[in-house]
């Protein structure tokens, strides 16, 4: 039967999700077979598993750096914000309906004992279960109906490694607020504090370790300095530090519009390992300036951003770089953006009925109550690409060029098109997130562009994104070996007492 250990924060963008992925990896190493577990996650950003169900990125991350397959039940409830008052719940990988917050609020206590019936089952299959929570523990408005917190932390008996993020300012105030918000019994789960992302000299800081341990009575068991490794993040917080300028030094300038409810935005994660490539996202406020590639990316609601796009200028900016003769490449909703037409006539994303799209591609999307989630295998020419579909709609394709045909669904032989291309191959839609992480195939698009600028081509492909990912991950495995008490870890998940 397997331990546990949770990782909780003082806040959004503490750093939980790294940690997380960086214990697992550090128990994987060390030849425990470990896995993530978020019992609820709100995020735009999701994928799908091999059996066509629907998860939350961070816990996809967090089970490469285990060295594991994702799991739907490592992330039993999915929140997916439709509007500023609605989420899409999703609950072991299947849609369920749309609820604002007062609905779901009471309907947490019916999913308690199905999440500890799943999280009973990895226990059984694992040696070390690496729990995350979600925010805050000390949303104390909230704490009665907990599943994400210290209400998890009940279920799994598991301790808990409080984490701060430094970097923000008021490291102390945080933790200790955090720790003496919480009910005692709550309080005595915390069994050691860990600071993320510090920068300067440590001799600085350690005053105020020993004063925080002497008020709060748990100890500091780690200082992680700030450090830039290249692994996704998931929480829409990352989104406010974007890069949002070309780097003149990189041959290839691509931009990603911000949309207003972009989804999927670690669909571009994977372009960050290529050499010549600069990439940045642009908001209303941002020049666009004239980009090799622009990229329009998932949407959870696409007629609320067709109109984002038209009421703030960027609908015309986007036209202008069409008429530039730059390519322009759409992603799910994206694609969609692309189109002649969006009809909503059952209200699926939105009130709006139908409304025009950018006129870019010869497409008309209907959107319907079904949602597709499905994980293929596709052909791209001779070229076999991998990715996954999560979307609403269906698009009628009248421009006779498909972008890609998909040969497998959910493990099953199918033969579908997908997406669409423009006559003159500058404008690409498809329904496939994850494209880019095909190496191969990304090379020989980029090469496409360079080849166009009158640049010459780079034959060496990028090594497999897996693999690159995987250096990211033995990157954190060794940044926090270095920096906390792996000793004191092993002790809190046996649970034996630490001293302060």
């Amino acid at each position: 039967m397997g331990k546990s250990l949770m990782i909780q924060g003082t806040a959004s963008d503490s750093g939980k999700s790294i940690l997380v992925a960086g214990l697992c990896r550090i128990f994987y190493q060390d030849g425990l077979k470990a896995l993530p577990f978020k019992s609820q996650n709100m995020a735009l950003n999701s994928y799908i598993t091999m059996k066509g169900q629907e998860m939350g990125r961070a816990q996809v991350f967090q089970a490469e750096a285990a060295g594991i397959e994702p799991d739907v039940r490592m992330n039993p409830v999915l929140l997916k914000p439709t509007s500023d008052r609605k989420s899409q719940v999703i609950f072991n990988g299947e849609v369920l309906c749309d609820m604002d917050a007062v609905e779901y609020h009471e309907f947490k206590p019916q999913l308690i004992e199905k999440i500890t019936g799943l999280y009973q089952e990895l226990v059984q299959e694992n040696d070390v279960i690496v729990l995350e929570g979600a925010g805050s523990p000390a949303e104390i408005n909230l704490n009665s109906r907990d599943i994400a917190n210290m209400g998890m932390a009940k279920i799994a008996d598991a301790p808990v490694i409080l984490v701060a993020d430094i970097d923000k300012g008021g490291v102390f105030a945080s933790i200790y607020g955090t720790i003496h918000l919480l009910e005692p019994a709550e309080r005595a789960r915390i069994k050691g504090i860990i600071i993320n992302k510090f920068r300067g000299d440590i001799a600085l800081l350690d005053p105020g370790l020993k004063m925080i341990e002497d008020l709060t009575e748990v100890p500091v068991i780690g200082v992680i300095p700030y450090a830039q490794l290249n692994i996704e993040d998931e929480d829409s917080v990352a989104l406010t530090k974007v890069n949002r300028s070309y780097n003149p030094q990189k041959d290839l300038d691509i931009a990603v519009i911000g949309l207003s409810k972009i989804s999927n935005f670690t669909d571009f994660k994977s372009l960050e390992s290529e050499p010549d490539v600069s990439i940045r996202y642009v908001f209303p406020d941002d020049q666009l300036g004239s980009p090799d590639i622009l990229i329009l990316p998932g949407s959870k609601n696409t007629l609320e951003d067709c109109l984002y796009l038209k009421d703030s200028g960027m609908a015309k900016e986007i036209q202008r770089v069409r008429n530039e003769g730059k390519m322009i490449f759409g992603i799910c909703g994206g694609f969609q953006l692309l189109g002649k037409m969006l009809h909503d006539p059952h209200q699926v994303e939105s009130t709006h009925g139908s409304l025009k799209g950018l006129a870019l591609l010869n497409i008309e999307t209907y959107f319907e109550a079904e949602k597709t989630t499905t994980r293929v295998e596709a052909k791209i020419g001779e070229e076999t690409i991998h990715g996954y579909e999560i979307h609403m709609g269906r698009s009628e394709n009248y421009e006779k060029q498909y972008f890609a045909e998909l040969v497998t669904a959910n493990g099953k032989k199918i033969s579908r098109k997908d997406g669409a291309v423009s006559s003159d191959k500058l404008v690409i839609g498809t329904y496939l997130h994850g494209v880019f992480d095909n190496s191969d195939w990304r090379r020989k698009l980029l090469n496409q562009v360079r080849e166009a600028k009158g640049l010459s081509l780079i034959k060496e492909v990028a090594i497999p994104y897996t693999e690159y990912k995987n250096q990211q991950y033995d990157k954190l495995a060794d940044l926090i070996r270095k920096n906390v008490d792996l000793e004191k870890i092993y002790q809190i998940m046996n649970q034996e007492e630490i001293n302060v």
